[in-house]
C-alpha cells in the first residue's frame, strides 16, 4: 500500500513522497484513515514508529487551505520535539499554503508572537509557553477543531498533565482529539476518558529488541578505567558521528570536557542547555560541525538525528526500554550502525535487566591490547552472586539495589 491508496490531498501525498516516504509503517496504517474519518483516538505507539506522519498527513489533508484563523493544536512534552514536528510539518505541508508556528520557554516571545499574529492555521507547542500566551490573548483557540496530545507518557513523567488539562479546557468541547503515547498507565487512561468521545484503540506494542540493522555489545571495564576504555574505543573505530549517552547532566558535562582535552569536536545536550545551546548542539551535531554529541536520555527518545553511525552508552540505562532507544539513534533508514556499552561490576543488575527485556543475551567484547584492571566482571557469575546477596542486606536497611530514579 502507498499514500497515493489513502483519501490524502494530492499536495500532502506530493509533500509525502519529496521527503521520501514511499510504504505506510504499521501506526500510519491503522491511524491515517480513522483520523480521517474524524474519529477521536489513542494510539500507543512508541517513538520511532513514523506517528507524526501518522496524524500530520491526514491533519493538513483535512485542514485543506490556509484561513488565518487557528484549528489545529499540537501539544509536545519538550522543545526539541515542538521543533522537530513543526519542521515535519513544514515538509509535509510544502505544496499547500498552511502556516505552522511552533511555540516554546527559553527564547524571547518575539518571534513567536510574529508568527501567531500572521495567523497560524497549525500551532505545536510546548504547555508552559502555549498557556503563558493564552494568558497574554496572543492566541485565540475559537476556531480549533483538532487537538493532538503528543508523548502524552512523557507529559505526565514531567508533570505537565495539570497544564495540559487546562489547554483541553479552553478549547471547543466539539472537536477531534488525538492522544498518542509510548504507554497507556492508569493516569492517561483516566485523561483519555474526559477529553476524548468514543475514541478508537490503536496498540501497536512496545519495542522490545534492537533493530536488526544495529550490532550491540557490552564492554565490561573496571570503574577507574571507564574514561581510558571510551578512549579507546573512539581511537579503534572508524566513525562518523558519534552520540555518547551518560546518565546525568554533570556526567555528560564532565565527559564532554574531557573529550574536548582529547582533540574531539563536542556538542552536549541536556535539559540545563539554554534554549539556544541546544538548537546549536543539535544543528552542529546533525551537519557534522562536532563529530561527537554527549547527551542525557533527552536525546534518547523523540529526537530525529540521521546518519549517527555509533552510540555509546557511557553509564548503562537505569531502565531497559531506554537501552533499546538509545542504541535506536543508529542504524535508522536502513543504514547500518554499531552501540557500545561500557559496564561496570555495580550496573551489572541494569546489564541483566536490559537482557531479560530484550530476551537476549547481549556479547561481551574486550580491546585487544587495551591495560585492563581486573575487574570482577571478568568473571561475571561470582560478580552477580556478589551483588545479589549485597542488594538483600540494602533492601533489609530499606532501599533497594538499582532502584529507579530519575534525574
Amino acid at each position: 500500500m502507498s499514500f497515493q491508496d489513502f483519501q490524502l490531498s494530492e499536495a500532502v501525498v506530493h509533500g509525502a513522497q519529496r521527503i521520501g516516504y514511499v510504504e505506510p509503517s504499521p501506526i500510519q496504517l491503522q491511524a491515517i484513515p480513522r483520523i480521517l474519518q474524524q474519529k477521536d483516538l489513542i494510539a500507543s505507539a512508541q517513538t520511532g514508529t513514523g506517528k507524526t506522519a501518522a496524524f500530520g498527513l491526514p491533519i493538513l489533508s483535512m485542514l485543506g487551505a490556509s484561513t488565518g484563523v487557528t484549528r489545529c493544536v499540537i501539544l509536545e512534552p519538550t522543545r526539541e520535539l515542538a521543533i522537530q514536528v513543526e519542521q515535519a510539518f513544514q515538509d509535509f505541508a510544502a505544496f499547500t499554503d498552511l502556516r505552522v508556528a511552533v511555540l516554546f520557554g527559553g527564547v524571547g516571545y518575539g518571534v513567536q508572537k510574529k508568527a501567531l499574529q500572521d495567523g497560524a492555521d497549525i500551532i505545536v507547542a510546548t504547555p508552559g509557553r502555549f498557556l503563558d500566551l493564552l494568558q497574554q490573548g496572543e492566541l485565540s483557540l475559537k476556531g480549533v477543531s483538532i487537538l493532538v496530545l503528543d508523548e502524552v507518557d512523557r507529559m505526565l513523567d514531567m508533570g505537565f498533565l495539570p497544564d495540559v488539562r487546562r489547554i483541553v479546557q479552553a478549547c471547543p468541547t466539539k472537536r477531534q482529539t488525538l492522544l498518542f503515547s509510548a504507554t497507556i498507565p492508569q493516569e492517561i487512561e483516566r485523561l483519555s476518558q474526559w477529553c476524548l468521545s468514543n475514541p478508537e484503540k490503536i496498540d501497536i506494542g512496545e519495542r522490545r529488541s534492537p533493530a536488526e540493522s544495529v550490532t550491540h555489545a557490552f564492554y565490561p571495564v573496571a570503574a577507574a578505567q571507564k574514561f581510558d576504555l571510551l578512549i579507546a574505543l573512539l581511537e579503534k573505530t572508524d566513525f562518523q558521528s558519534v552520540l555518547i549517552f551518560c546518565r546525568t547532566k554533570d556526567g555528560a558535562d564532565r565527559i564532554a570536557r574531557q573529550l574536548l582535552q582529547q582533540q574531539h569536536t563536542v556538542a552536549v545536550l541536556h535539559s540545563n542547555r539554554s534554549q539556544q545551546e541546544r538548537i546549536e548542539a543539535l544543528d552542529g551535531f546533525k551537519n557534522g560541525r562536532y563529530e561527537v554529541m554527549v547527551a542525557t536520555d533527552i536525546a534518547a527518545r523523540g529526537i530525529d538525528i540521521a546518519g549517527v553511525s555509533h552510540v555509546i552508552n557511557y553509564d548503562v540505562p537505569q531502565h531497559p526500554e531506554d537501552y533499546v532507544h538509545r542504541i535506536g539513534r543508529t542504524g535508522r533508514a536502513q543504514s547500518i550502525g554499531d552501540a557500545f556499552t561500557l559496564m561496570t561490576a555495580e550496573e551489572l543488575p541494569h546489564v541483566q535487566a536490559i537482557e531479560l527485556f530484550i530476551s537476549s543475551k547481549v556479547p561481551r567484547l574486550k580491546i585487544e591490547g587495551f591495560p585492563y584492571l581486573f575487574t570482577m566482571l571478568f568473571q561475571e557469575e561470582k560478580a552477580a552472586k556478589m551483588l545479589r546477596n549485597v542488594r538483600g542486606v540494602r533492601t533489609s536497611k530499606g532501599y533497594s539495589y538499582g532502584a529507579r530514579s530519575r534525574k
